[in-house]
């Protein structure tokens, strides 16, 4: 069945790419997909009905006569040039107007201002069928003209396009549904602020976690280099004599106690280390002599100058820890 339609869309209600001295806005929308006529126009409609809305006319509200009659002169304001098809959205174009027209300045303020205040109204020729509760528009076959209406009925403002679901649907209004068909070229073209925002929010989140995580990382290499330090000290322990920090034994506690360990631990460098073993294991070699025991390292030489060092012959743990401390 073809009808003639009177179809509204307005325009989405953000700041504006205008071009006052070339008399362009950019980017805006001239029909959706759905409106609240209850009508349903296919992707595929409006991708082959594109070429029949360029160049179309733009006049100053609904003609009152009939569809096809001439339109007075001065209610010519401009034209639809460079359509094309948002799948999701709708038709989109650039507005041509007349910057010297009566309502320029109007149209500009409510464009950059008040944009819900202005819209597109089409009136088309069409093939459309019932299916279920709604009308599906199959075919645009005339485009007789594009028309600069205030209030526009099918959604709120000069950029606006109307989500998918019927507003008699209750269940599905709301903020998620006025946020279906939101893409991120549309932030891109109409809400650059809100673009950039989102952006800055997630850098900083970014940028929180990086150096949660370069924390973490310079704790683990701590930790690492602490392993290794502990290794290479039971090494060095282990290659003059020492017992082991580990030992249980309360005279080799002594000799490698809590203190010296937090000292090698602390040690600027690997011949830092080797000095503070090295001290000490001739110290308790000095001791062992001066006990009458042998050192358990021959291959270390032995000076004839050292000291024995005074003390009884038995020689208890705490002699032993008094002497070295």
């Amino acid at each position: 069945m073809t009808e003639t339609l009177l179809e509204y869309c307005d325009w989405r209600g953000v700041p504006l790419r205008s071009d006052r001295v070339g008399g362009v806005i950019r980017g805006v929308k001239i029909l959706g997909l759905r409106s609240r006529n209850r009508r349903y126009y296919p992707p595929e409609t409006l991708r082959q009905a594109a070429p029949l809305y360029e160049e179309a006319k733009v006049h100053v509200n609904h003609s009152k006569s009939p569809p096809g009659q001439p339109r007075d002169y001065q209610d010519r304001i401009g034209v639809i040039r460079n359509v094309r098809l948002e799948p999701d959205q709708g038709l989109f174009a650039d507005f041509y107007f007349n910057p010297k027209h009566a309502l320029a300045e109007q149209l500009l303020w409510d464009a950059e201002h008040a944009p819900e205040n202005v819209g597109f109204s089409h009136n088309v020729e069409a093939l459309v069928v019932r299916r279920d509760d709604q009308l599906v528009v199959e075919a645009i076959t005339r485009v007789h003209s594009v028309d600069l209406v205030a209030d526009p009925a099918t959604t709120r403002g000069l950029f606006e396009s109307q989500h998918d679901t019927p507003p008699a649907d209750a269940a599905q209004s709301g903020p998620a549904a006025a946020l279906e068909g939101l893409t991120l070229e549309l932030l891109k073209q109409h809400r650059p602020d809100l673009l950039e925002a989102t952006l800055a929010e997630q850098l900083a989140q970014h940028q929180a976690q990086l150096r949660r995580l370069e924390a973490e990382l310079a704790d683990a290499r701590r930790a690492v280099r602490l392993a290794e330090r502990h290794k290479r000290i039971e090494q060095l322990l282990a290659h003059h004599g020492l017992p082991s920090a580990e030992h249980p034994d309360p005279a080799a506690r002594a000799i490698i106690s809590q203190q010296f360990m937090a000292e090698l631990l602390a040690a600027a460098d690997e011949s830092h280390l080797r000095r503070l073993i090295e001290e000490r294991a001739r110290l308790v070699r000095a001791l062992s002599d001066g006990l009458g025991k042998p050192t358990p390292a021959p291959h270390w030489p032995r000076s004839r100058e050292q000291q024995a060092i005074d003390g009884p012959n038995q020689f208890d743990v705490e002699s032993f820890v008094r002497t070295i401390t």
